[in-house]
């Protein structure tokens, strides 16, 4: 499969984050054989390879959205699946560790929504937030 959210997760798991994953369309066995192949090892030549092993111990596979966010400290939207934009994020925002952060890697959420409900919002190709920004010493 060809898909960003494969090397945005790899990424992750070798920064030793826990992920828990929820995708409607793909089934757990194949999650966790797309993030133990190596598919593009050679752009990290010292990076430790997963293996399935260590996959299945650092991703769970969630059943839905709202149990994948259940204590994270972050949520990234990968897929353009229409479920992800009619989410009660005020439920997922109560349910997350805080500060409450959401990646939207494709631009389809209402960044201003989740902001007023207490999210930091990173957005592919979007300005971050002037919180976020470092200041400039003069």
């Amino acid at each position: 499969r060809e898909t960003p959210a494969i090397d945005v997760c790899k990424g992750l798991l070798q920064d030793r984050a826990k992920c828990s994953i929820y995708d409607p369309k793909v089934t757990p066995e194949q999650m966790f054989q797309d993030l133990s192949m190596g598919k593009f090892e050679w752009d990290h030549p010292m990076a430790v390879k997963a293996t399935e092993e260590s996959v299945r111990k650092n991703v769970t596979v969630a059943s839905s959205a709202y149990e994948a966010c259940d204590g994270a400290h972050g949520l990234c939207v990968l897929t353009e699946w229409d479920e992800f934009k009619q989410l009660d994020f005020q439920r997922i925002f109560d349910s997350m560790v805080k500060p409450a952060f959401v990646f939207d890697g494709r631009n389809i959420l209402d960044h201003q929504k989740l902001r007023d409900i207490g999210f930091v919002v990173y957005a592919l190709g979007q300005p971050l937030d002037p919180f976020v920004l470092p200041k400039n010493d003069l």
